[in-house]
């Protein structure tokens, strides 16, 4: 049977995360990168941290960020899963004793199998849309078609997703996991239950079809 993993990334409350937790996500993500209007703290973070359930997997998203501060950041939240969206090399992204996913940024003409072949040892390859100066959290989709064939390396399919388009997502891509971000906001920053609820039930009901 299918199980397409689910992040809501993002994440900057306590609240936000029991929600995710109780609706079903798998993970949810947690935002050290000062650009952005989800950015968290790390004493914002661990508390977010805290008041999660067991085998919620914590995944933190950073760009281009000195190793000192990302060591300083583990040192006080409980990440388990590292995700990079800047230009990191391997290794980098392989020096802090924790499995790591590699965003890329993708447009018309991305490889992306070469991509996946230069970050081997991720746990997984993160597709986004590209935006001039935007390193993640676009909103736009890109064109699935790209990502349609089999890659070497798992599949992270983010970049716009939402209750509307992620069934259409997963029967292009066949993704190992599905990241949402503003799709399930009401505002930057602000995660909406109820959207929460719906893009989780629409994965799971595209799941079923999938599989039929």
């Amino acid at each position: 049977m299918t199980h397409t993993r689910i992040k809501i990334c993002g994440i900057t409350s306590a609240e936000h995360a029991l929600v995710a937790a109780a609706c079903g996500a798998d993970a949810i993500g947690l935002v050290f990168y000062a650009k952005s209007p989800r950015c968290v703290s790390a004493q914002q973070a661990a508390e977010i941290v805290a008041a999660l359930p067991p085998f919620i997997s914590v995944v933190g998203l950073f760009v281009n960020e000195l190793p000192t501060e990302i060591e300083r950041i583990l040192s006080t939240v409980a990440i388990d899963v590292l995700q990079f969206h800047g230009d990191e090399s391997v290794s980098f992204c392989k020096q802090f004793a924790r499995p790591w996913i590699k965003a890329l940024r993708v447009k018309h003409d991305t490889d992306i199998s070469a991509a996946c072949r230069e970050f081997e040892g991720s746990r997984g390859i993160l597709l986004d849309a590209w935006m001039e100066g935007v390193p993640g959290g676009t909103g736009k989709t890109f064109d699935w078609q790209l990502a349609a064939d089999t890659l070497p390396a798992p599949i992270v399919l983010a970049g716009g997703l939402n209750e509307n388009n992620v069934a259409a997502a997963i029967a292009a891509v066949c993704p190992a996991a599905v990241d949402v971000s503003g799709g399930v906001e009401s505002e930057p920053g602000i995660k909406d239950a109820n959207k929460i609820k719906r893009f989780i039930a629409a994965v799971r009901a595209a799941e079923q079809h999938v599989d039929g």
